[in-house]
């Protein structure tokens, strides 16, 4: 198709776009399924479906979310509802066609997912989700600008270059929508601060330097459905006056920074991107710049500095990004699931969005939730759930039936909080009250195994590594957290060095120059106010209670149940086990180096830990 010249072109496709009475089998070819073998999946679907001639049409599309049940596939039979299959290996795939597509019979991995619509947004009502910013990702073929049209993609683009630019603010300002990266700033207000400023340039910049242990919300839009990130970043050029876009996207991404860069070139041969955007005065494209996985460059200023070739260290604000930004102009940074929303507020209208969420986090909030609970994937929850409904309902609950004892929400910048706080309504106002945040949406869950001081200690190890070093608070500071926190993990602390512990960590949060320094000490923090007991038992009685700190380990055979087989004399390293056969054994703990070899070896658990 030639470039378009009008939003009325973008009708066209919509037209041409239809699938007809065609069975749909959309294969997610997300990293998480891709490294699962979806792409060994897709490719006996396509064969299969060549060799019996079959009125179908297979597929790519992004992640499905259910990333615990990877390769999943998704088939649309005409007239019925989508079945979502998990598990999903080429046999498997053969047998999905013979038996549900060709016969009608049932098989075996549906998913229990029930499909329904809300505002043309799709929602999964049994699990209390709302799509908003995912809500094409495991829908739409990620690499086909015409999928993405034909689910009103740029359809919003046309209706904000339709008004002036500050109605096309207002209506991002009364939305509510805050910033998904963190700081939950309005985003409608940094677009107005960064349109007042005036200059010959501005930038527009999406932060895609998505960089938490455990988070891959960021990546899994860009890979699932780039074309909303483009389509919004054009929407805020026009508003804030901004005629060239950037995206700072880590190389570790390259499936994201693949279908970006697609999407990017499709979108310049329809005339999306480029001089004239559909048929108006506003000329606007986007680069990618690209970062060497540096966390602390998830802040603006440090992320700007890297893309301008200087060293990722971040700067006293103010000035803001908004007055003096990427190259000293006016530049408004975002994220890529704030940009990700953009798009249905101005085609749903701003009443729809803010009518979701709570009085002062509106919208939805993306998740990936990980860590000790059963159904390990990426979900959108409207802001004001529960931390109980994400885990116990949506998650499935902990893994192997063990107990839950703590969620990490907001990365390593987060805190942990407690089976007390599960009825916490999701939202930047009380997860911070309670000792966490928001974060960017990272959420690790823990169980009863889990060493809480040890959690603590793992955080401040990323920290450190990932501290820039330029303020002494951040890189000294939070050696000396790990520092401690490693003292007493090895059972070398005592009860002043908590005290200790925690008059550094607020120390750290005043007076460092950043929010990674800011933040740092979160899960310092929050372990110590929930899980005092432990650290109590670390430095006072040397023990570990959830038997995870090496140094605090003590393996002992039980003589009443120890059969004298030998099988743990044998495994040990130091023999330090000894005993006639067929006699109850003995370790001699003043030389064990507690390995554990021998407990995971006995098959009669006549070995036991203290």
């Amino acid at each position: 198709m030639d470039k378009m010249k009008s939003p009325d072109d973008l009708n066209k496709i919509k037209v041409q776009a239809n699938f007809g009475n065609q069975v749909q089998i959309k294969v997610g070819m997300a990293t998480c399924g891709i490294a699962s073998g979806a792409r060994e999946t897709m490719s006996a679907f396509v064969e299969k479906v060549e060799r019996d001639k079959l009125n179908a049409v297979v597929s790519q599309t992004g992640c499905m979310g259910y990333c615990f049940a990877e390769p999943t596939v998704e088939i649309h039979k005409p007239g019925e509802a989508p079945l979502v299959f998990g598990y999903v290996d080429a046999q498997k795939a053969a047998d999905i066609v013979d038996r549900y597509i060709k016969q009608g019979e049932p098989v075996d991995g549906v998913l229990p997912i029930n499909y329904e619509t809300i505002h043309s947004e799709r929602t999964d009502s049994s699990h209390k989700q709302i799509r908003i910013a995912l809500r094409n990702c495991g829908f739409i073929d990620p690499e086909n600008i015409n999928e993405y049209i034909a689910a009103d993609g740029y359809a919003a683009l046309g209706k904000a270059l339709a008004m002036s630019q500050t109605d096309a603010i207002d209506i991002m300002k009364k939305s509510g929508l805050r910033g998904r990266g963190g700081g939950g700033f309005p985003a409608g207000l940094k677009w107005e601060y960064a349109h007042n400023n005036k200059a010959d340039q501005k930038y527009v910049v999406c932060n895609a330097d998505e960089g938490d242990p455990g988070a891959f919300m960021d990546r899994s839009i860009l890979e699932g459905d780039p074309h909303s990130v483009v389509e919004a970043m054009a929407i805020c050029g026009y508003c804030i006056g901004a005629s060239q876009g950037l995206v700072y996207i880590r190389a570790e991404y390259p499936l994201a920074i693949t279908r970006l860069q697609i999407a990017l070139n499709q979108a310049r041969k329809y005339g999306l991107l480029g001089k004239g955007i559909l048929g108006s005065n506003f000329d606007f494209d986007i680069e990618l710049r690209y970062g060497a996985g540096a966390f602390v460059c998830g802040e603006e200023t440090a992320l700007i500095h890297s893309m301008e070739g200087e060293r990722g260290e971040p700067t006293v604000k103010p000035p803001f990004p908004a007055e003096s930004g990427y190259l000293g102009k006016p530049t408004n940074v975002n994220n890529v699931e704030t940009f990700a929303n953009v798009p249905v507020v101005y085609l749903k209208g701003h009443e729809w969005f803010s009518n979701i969420g709570t009085a002062s986090s509106k919208g939805t909030k993306v998740f990936a939730i990980t860590g000790k609970i059963n159904n390990v994937g990426l979900i959108e929850v409207p802001m004001g759930v529960t931390l109980r409904d994400v885990i116990f309902e949506i998650g499935g609950g902990i893994k192997d039936g063990k107990q839950f004892k703590a969620v990490q929400t907001g990365g390593p910048s987060g805190g942990c909080l407690t089976a007390k706080h599960l009825d916490t309504p999701i939202d930047y106002e009380s997860l911070i009250a309670a000792g966490s945040m928001m974060g960017s949406g990272g959420m690790i869950v823990m169980d009863e195994d889990d060493c809480m001081p040890a959690i603590a200690k793992f955080y401040l190890e990323f920290t450190v590594e990932e501290s820039c070093g330029k303020c002494a608070p951040c890189r000294v500071g939070n050696k000396r957290l790990h520092e401690l926190l490693t003292k007493i993990c090895k059972g070398r602390g005592t009860e002043e060095d908590l005290e200790y512990l925690r008059n550094l960590s607020v120390v750290i949060k005043d007076t460092s120059l950043c929010g990674l320094g800011q933040t740092s000490p979160n899960p310092v923090l929050s372990t110590l106010d929930y899980f005092y007991d432990e650290y109590i038992a670390h430095v006072r009685d040397k023990k570990c209670p959830a038997h995870q700190c090496r140094a605090l380990k003590q393996y002992f055979i039980l003589p009443d149940i120890c059969n004298g087989c030998t099988a743990c004399v044998k495994v040990c390293p130091t023999n330090v086990i000894t005993g006639e056969k067929r006699q109850p054994h003995v370790i001699d703990q003043s030389n064990c180096i507690r390995c554990g070899a021998c407990y995971d070896k006995c098959k009669f658990n006549a070995i036991t830990i203290e």
